[in-house]
């Protein structure tokens, strides 16, 4: 199972971020389980200095922008 991490405040950018990373193991048909880091100190200990940040397995993968759903899937 695959543990997709939000990094981000809640804003509408995270938001669609999300919803793109959930789409994107929809379509690769994988298990998967989201969390959702919104504290400020949380997030920069992942080493994220710009949101939304996205990490799969505790490894950030994109951090500042909102990737489609076809470019997660891509990457996970």
């Amino acid at each position: 199972m695959k543990k997709i991490t939000i990094l981000g405040t809640g804003c509408p950018k995270c938001k669609t971020l999300l919803a793109n990373a959930e789409q994107a193991a929809k379509d690769k048909g994988i298990e998967y389980e989201v969390e959702k880091v919104q504290d400020i100190a949380d997030i920069v200990a992942y080493g994220v200095m710009s949101t939304p940040g996205l990490a799969v397995d505790g490894k950030v993968i994109s951090t500042g922008k909102v990737l489609s759903s076809k470019e997660i899937k891509d990457l996970i």
